[in-house]
């Protein structure tokens, strides 16, 4: 897969270094959201045949594997394509660094691991003020997450936390930062992380968890650690989907008392709160795209 290739002699053992010279323009970002459209499209011709002939259940169980990967493929191709032409050409800043300062790398994962742990329970009560979820809705949540386990960790735990942070940290947030200021910035790439989702009950706290997200990779500039957030989130909804006894339950609020609950969400917001102090103390290194690093100051 050519998409995988790194650029001649810039770090080509790793898989994300091929799209640090994509440095999306608003024209560039239209057409990442067409090929998505065309990535669902070409998914969807290869399932139909199988749908057709009588395969649904097989559909429904495994089409997930074809389909979710192939939504993101072509877009993927075109920034490689892209990066490789700008190489040399712009100025870049790396899609994953390592923007620590002092701190070691273990501290600011730990910090990133509690950080999506704490946020995923602080912004419950949002959820809480949306509609009841549609029956459709219900029955697909049950699918994506009860169905066999090992389709469910493929395409929920490895398969979105690669691609989404992949296309909404690294190309529309860094994409964005290049342009406007860091808030609207995050703001907006988070916004886009939630649309993405296509539906109300995910969107609302996709959106928040992508303002979290979008300031971790802001300071650090590191798409492993919001891919990591992203893992630790989507990993708790599952583990909590094959709890027999929560199966049935739609938030914590319905399973804890108030009182231990307004304890937890307080533990919660106060590790929040040091989460962001902490990754704002990461002092910004000049000609730094906020913590994205200049190819040049790498290489």
């Amino acid at each position: 897969m050519g998409f995988f290739k790194g650029h001649k002699g810039r770090r080509s053992y790793d898989l994300l270094s091929n799209y640090d010279n994509f440095m999306p323009s608003y024209t560039n970002l239209m057409w990442v959201v067409a090929l998505m459209a065309v990535g669902v499209f070409i998914g969807t011709m290869i399932l139909a045949p199988f749908m057709a002939l009588g395969y649904q259940h097989e559909v429904d169980t495994y089409g997930m594997l074809i389909a979710y990967p192939l939504m993101f493929i072509p877009a993927m191709i075109y920034a490689s394509s892209v990066s490789r032409h700008n190489d040399g050409f712009v100025t870049s800043y790396a899609i994953d660094s390592n923007s620590f300062g002092s701190r070691k790398g273990f501290t600011m994962a730990f910090a990133a691991f509690v950080m999506a742990l704490a946020t995923a329970f602080v912004i419950e009560p949002v959820s809480l003020l949306l509609p009841e979820m549609s029956e459709e809705m219900v029955k697909a949540m049950e699918k994506l997450l009860n169905g066999p386990a090992w389709v469910t960790v493929l395409s929920v735990l490895i398969f979105a936390p690669f691609f989404e942070e992949w296309l909404c940290r690294g190309v529309v947030l860094r994409g964005l930062l290049n342009k406007v200021g860091p808030t609207w910035a995050i703001i907006i790439s988070a916004l886009f992380f939630g649309a993405i989702h296509m539906n109300l009950w995910q969107a609302v706290p996709a959106f928040f968890m992508g303002l979290v997200f979008g300031y971790v990779y802001y300071k650090t500039g590191s798409l492993k650690l919001t891919m990591l957030m992203h893992f630790t989130n989507n990993t708790m909804a599952f583990i909590v989907s094959r709890i027999p006894s929560l199966k049935d339950v739609d938030y914590f609020f319905d399973v804890i008392s108030p009182w231990a609950y307004a304890g937890v969400y307080i533990i919660a917001a106060v590790a929040l709160v040091f989460g962001f102090i902490l990754f704002k103390g990461i002092p910004q290194k000049e000609g730094n795209l906020g913590g994205c690093q200049k190819l040049d100051s790498i290489f």
